[in-house]
């Protein structure tokens, strides 16, 4: 009988045991679910964060901001696109009336922020990395003024361009010693205005490089006895120095400027450098007896032809009268014709490559 009444007890003790524990388990339980829930309105409070890490819960975070104008103006309806790490698209919104933004409900990771606006230029973050549970405020979303690329189409007036062929002339020199300002090597080369001309001219007949080439002519006719009405010694070599030097210039100024203003004509050789090497022979050739008009159609080279005869003229001038005549005229009149032509040789085939300064392409 005590045996019974002894088991009996042993059964009733471990039910209510188990009993017990069940109860303290769903207790436990119950307020573990009712921690969480108090603390769920403000689900980036420390205690929020703890509560859900007990319950098993991935915790979220937020990255929030307003977007401003470059003088700190807020935009409204800026479009904001928030990515992940691996590029894809967290989220997308439109800013608030005050600018305002926020992406809620992120988990951690590595996000970036683009904004655009309308008008405006592009807003693009530095990587963001957030962590559970964690709210970030940017603080520096500016959008810039949106840049816009203009073409801007720039024309040169003929004067402007002509000034410019000028220059570009005055700078090209062969070897970077002899003057070589009437070659031109843009083919489409615009034509120089009158007094570009003359500009041109006088830079010429004054160049240092004029008076040595004087004084070697001078040289040479006192060397061979030429035009022995100067005489010997020094006095005779300044006398032929003077001439020759008068001869140049007055054939110069004559051909470039004085009569290329009055036919309307190109006072430069165009550099062909295309074709093969007897048509560009004959064509500088031809150059020694024609010429481009101002209105790019080739011409008789009356400039060149009458400069080189009334510098002809001139010189009976100043040589002496044992050299004067017709036969003068006519010899610096051939002598500047059959140069000119010689000169167009050296300068399409030689020149170009020896030539320094503002050289233009060559057609």
């Amino acid at each position: 009988m005590w045996g019974y009444a002894r088991d009996g007890m042993v059964l009733c003790i471990g039910c209510a045991a188990v009993l017990v524990a069940l109860c303290w388990g769903t207790g436990e339980a119950f307020g573990q679910e009712r921690e969480v829930a108090a603390v769920a309105a403000l689900p980036d409070s420390p205690d929020a964060q703890a509560a859900a890490g007990k319950a098993g819960l991935e915790v979220k975070g937020a990255i929030a901001g307003t977007v401003l104008d470059t003088n700190g103006n807020v935009i409204v309806n800026a479009r904001l696109v928030l990515t992940t790490g691996n590029g894809g698209i967290a989220g997308q919104m439109v800013s608030g009336a005050n600018g305002a933004f926020s992406f809620g409900g992120l988990a951690a990771g590595r996000y970036r922020l683009t904004v655009t606006g309308l008008g405006m230029g592009r807003y693009v973050s530095a990587e963001i990395v957030l962590k559970a549970g964690e709210t970030q405020f940017l603080s520096k979303v500016i959008l810039p003024v949106a840049t816009q690329a203009t073409d801007v189409l720039v024309t040169e007036t003929p004067a402007e361009l002509s000034v410019e062929q000028v220059q570009i002339a005055e700078t090209q020199r062969v070897l970077g010693i002899f003057p070589n300002f009437y070659t031109t090597f843009d083919w489409n080369a615009p034509p120089m205005k009158s007094k570009q001309k003359f500009q041109l001219a006088f830079r010429s007949v004054l160049d240092p490089v004029a008076f040595i080439g004087a004084g070697a002519r001078a040289g040479v006719e006192q060397a061979y006895g030429s035009y022995p009405g100067f005489g010997p010694g020094v006095e005779g070599y300044f006398k032929r120095f003077g001439a020759a030097y008068a001869s140049s210039s007055s054939t110069k100024l004559l051909s470039t400027a004085v009569f290329p203003v009055i036919f309307h004509q190109d006072p430069r050789y165009f550099y062909k450098g295309t074709g093969s090497k007897a048509s560009r022979a004959w064509y500088a050739i031809e150059c020694g007896a024609m010429t481009r008009g101002d209105n790019g159609h080739l011409q008789v080279d009356y400039s060149h032809v009458l400069g080189g005869l009334t510098a002809g003229a001139l010189s009976n001038l100043y040589y002496p009268a044992s050299s004067r005549g017709v036969g003068l005229t006519l010899l610096d009149g051939l002598f500047e014709t059959v140069g000119h032509a010689g000169n167009n040789l050296i300068r399409e085939f030689v020149l170009k490559g020896m030539t320094t300064g503002k050289v233009a392409a060559g057609r």
